[in-house]
């Protein structure tokens, strides 16, 4: 039934507009995959995560395409963070949200590669790759915050850093940088959030504040760093900057005190 489908005019008519379909298969498959962490074991999830980085990976490398000199190579392991970051988000609403999630997993991960698609052609990422680094650091942080105990070793501050140090090369990369200057980036990136996670695991916030409050500095480095290189002053870029640190903090004493 399918292949004769197929063959109709108007299906084939269909399927040629569709602009890039092995980006939707793509993002299908690891979905699917998604939804395998979400009920599994431990043992199976780390499978499914193992799994997803392989085919997140590889399916970049093919959808993207080959290395393009000044776009960088974090872009490559970005799709894959992602599915790695709503695997572990996703087993934070299960049962609740159940396997209604899928769909909308399956459309964000289409989402993060049209993103890198479009940076393929352009060279320019913009606030929509932002965002979604922002949204991966989250996702991420809440997982591994959830699932994995404060007492536990390795502690989960250093499965968090694991998990955003591709955010943090990609968003160095997105700003120009290359080579060893993105990585050196990216490592004073993490540094930046290793502080502030450790004074949030201090805290013990409840639910999923730490998370957002460990994205909201991921932006905050990331769009100091970037005003920077706009040329803007140091001392103005500390005043905007540091007023939001002081307000996430501030958000995070009384929640604690609470």
């Amino acid at each position: 039934m399918i292949a004769r489908m197929l063959r109709r005019p108007a299906a084939g008519r269909a399927l040629s507009r569709l602009e890039h379909p092995e980006a939707i298969v793509l993002a299908i498959a690891l979905a699917a995959g998604a939804a395998v962490g979400w009920l599994a074991s431990p043992f199976w999830l780390a499978v499914a995560i193992g799994l997803e980085l392989a085919v997140g990976g590889l399916g970049a490398v093919w959808v993207i395409g080959p290395a393009r000199v000044g776009l960088g190579f974090a872009r490559y392991a970005t799709l894959a963070t992602a599915a790695v970051g709503l695997t572990l988000f996703g087993r934070v609403l299960m049962p609740s949200a159940g396997l209604l999630l899928a769909p909308i997993d399956a459309l964000l991960l289409w989402a993060v590669i049209r993103v890198e698609l479009e940076v393929n052609r352009t060279g320019h990422g913009g606030v929509v790759l932002d965002l979604a680094l922002v949204a991966i650091v989250f996702s991420i942080a809440a997982g591994v915050t959830a699932l994995v105990p404060r007492e536990a070793w390795p502690p989960g501050l250093l499965l968090v850093l694991i998990g955003c140090a591709i955010p943090a090369l990609r968003a160095a990369e997105a700003r120009g940088r290359s080579g060893a200057e993105a990585v050196g980036q990216a490592a004073l990136h993490l540094v930046a959030l290793a502080q502030i996670g450790a004074a949030l695991v201090l805290l013990a916030l409840p639910g999923v504040v730490g998370a957002a409050i460990l994205a909201l500095a991921f932006h905050a480095w990331g769009g100091a760093a970037e005003a920077l290189d706009g040329g803007a002053s140091a001392r103005s870029v500390v005043i905007e900057f540091g007023a939001l640190a002081v307000l996430g903090l501030v958000v995070a004493l009384l929640l604690h005190g609470s």
